[in-house]
């Protein structure tokens, strides 16, 4: 590892203290370095707060430095103004005379012009350095920005014999169906902390009656994002009780409001992922993890529209019900399989 390199990791470490927090921003971590040695650093912690490098230079106590050293960032500085001014200027401003970037920004108000901000001011500039480990960072900021589309994580929890719930009883109370133990729903809550949006088709709604948030982390809600077509879904249920912002993609218009509630009319006789993703990407969601049912999930995995996949394998065995998702050989990288008993083990060592 070389000396650029050694500081741009540091960077990432730092940028990770905003996960979850930054959103519609990118996470990013700064270091500014004179003699070798680090006096000053920062990170990014909240849209709408100041920039990693503005942390990193508000940090640094002697500011004559400043004109003599090197300041490191996972990212692009910005070079527009937003709510906050441009970090590029701040640089300018401040004489820095090197900048190393891990990678170039892919939002389009910005995509190489903070870089040349800085040249045109006649600072040197080192762009690329750990540009992969930069990328999966903010793999969902570039997801959105690349694709205009959220980062999509699929997620479901299926039995030792490959089944997402029992077939239904009739006259079942309306609550889900554990598969899992309390410390993967743990788990699973600090995920939802960790996205924009989380979504669900009808037939899970009506069934399970989620709550859909973070109720067992500390944590940002995520959007509760719904399918429902024919406007199936009881009024009385908890995904309309106002607590969290709710999108519902139905055919036509429903019969009632519901508070901190939008409801989208799309063309569900077409294709309706590509609808629903617009729509999502207009909100400036760069993430949603699929949360069910087996239809929804299958129809993501179908069309190839998802970019990971988590799977729980529980220990319950139900030899009939609701088949589990099928997911092609191609696609087996992008798949992480969480065991529950291993889990459960973890957390009793």
């Amino acid at each position: 590892m070389n000396i650029h390199e050694k500081y741009i990791k540091r960077c990432i470490e730092l940028a990770q203290n905003g996960f979850g927090n930054t959103y519609p921003n990118p996470m990013v971590g700064s270091v500014i370095v004179y003699d070798n040695q680090i006096i000053g650093e920062g990170w990014h912690k909240k849209a709408g707060e100041p920039h990693a490098e503005v942390n990193a230079v508000r940090s640094v106590k002697d500011k004559s430095l400043l004109s003599k050293a090197t300041i490191y960032v996972s990212l692009e500085p910005c070079s527009h103004f937003g709510k906050t001014p441009p970090c590029s200027d701040l640089i300018i401003e401040h004489k820095i005379p090197h900048v190393v970037v891990g990678t170039v920004d892919p939002n389009e108000k910005v995509a190489g012009n903070g870089i040349k901000k800085l040249i045109a001011a006649g600072i040197t500039v080192t762009v690329g350095v750990l540009e992969k480990e930069c990328h999966e960072l903010n793999k969902r900021f570039f997801t959105f920005h690349q694709k205009k589309r959220p980062y999509i994580i699929l997620k479901w929890a299926e039995s030792q014999d490959g089944f997402l719930s029992p077939e239904k009883q009739e006259n079942a109370k309306r609550k889900p169906i554990w598969i899992t133990n309390p410390y993967s729903r743990q788990l699973v809550h600090k995920w939802r902390s960790e996205e924009q949006a989380i979504l669900v088709g009808t037939q899970t709604v009506i069934d399970d009656n989620p709550k859909l948030n973070t109720r067992d982390w500390s944590g940002n809600h995520p959007v509760r994002v719904i399918l429902d077509q024919h406007n199936r879904i009881s009024k009385e249920s908890f995904v309309f009780d106002g607590s969290v912002k709710t999108i519902v993609f139905t055919k036509s218009e429903t019969g009632f409001s519901a508070e901190n509630t939008t409801f989208t009319v799309i063309d569900f006789s077409s294709n309706m992922l590509p609808q629903i993703l617009a729509v999502l990407h207009q909100n400036q969601i760069q993430s949603v993890i699929i949360e069910g049912g087996a239809q929804t999930l299958q129809s993501f995995i179908d069309q190839n529209i998802w970019d990971e996949a988590r799977i729980f394998i529980g220990q319950a065995i139900f030899k009939n019900g609701t088949k589990a998702p099928l997911i092609r050989k191609e696609n087996l990288t992008k798949i992480n399989i969480l065991s529950d008993e291993l889990l459960n083990i973890r957390n009793h060592d």
